[in-house]
């Protein structure tokens, strides 16, 4: 399994870490979960981001499980739409992803996200979480992604913030699934 993390100044070891821990006690021994520290945490850019994503993609046996957070979710299913990759994967599952195009954030290096689901990409199920007290992500930004990739299953938890308070149970529970 591979935890992408999201952008900002110290997230890797300061709070990005906390989700991966969450994830690691959740699912036991049974999983290994890959956490690399991206580059220029402090200024994610897609430009720089995708190439390593690939990278640490290629890396991974067939049907690994991958996970994304926040900025990082969003350069994550744009690689897996734009960049051809050669593995198959279990599932993508996106922690309180930004939305950019019309309704969401703006970029100048990710197009507009709302053909996201027309796009070629992988056919593994696809996740997406956004906690209901998250004051980075807008809640309409879930809404989008739902248009944008109609098959994604979209989880949407009660009282829980950016981060998703650190817990990631629900993660879990749907990975353990994609397993069983």
């Amino acid at each position: 399994m591979l935890f992408i993390q999201g952008g900002g100044p110290g997230v890797h070891d300061e709070w990005d870490n906390k989700l991966v821990a969450s994830l690691k006690r959740e699912l036991g021994p049974r999983y290994d979960v890959l956490y690399p520290r991206m580059p220029n945490e402090a200024d994610p850019s897609y430009a720089v981001w995708a190439p390593a994503l690939a990278a640490e993609i290629a890396a991974l046996d067939d049907c690994a499980v991958l996970v994304g957070h926040s900025i990082g979710a969003t350069i994550l299913i744009n690689a897996l739409a734009t960049v051809p990759m050669e593995a198959t994967f279990s599932g993508i599952l996106l922690i309180a992803p930004p939305y950019v195009g019309d309704g969401g954030w703006p970029s100048d290096e990710i197009a507009d996200m709302v053909d996201l689901g027309r796009r070629p990409a992988t056919t593994a199920p696809i996740f997406i979480y956004r906690g209901s007290d998250d004051d980075t992500v807008p809640a309409a930004h879930l809404d989008l992604y739902a248009k944008a990739i109609p098959r994604a299953r979209i989880r949407s938890l009660r009282d829980r913030d950016h981060q998703l308070n650190n817990d990631l149970s629900e993660v879990a529970a749907d990975i353990r699934a994609l397993a069983s």
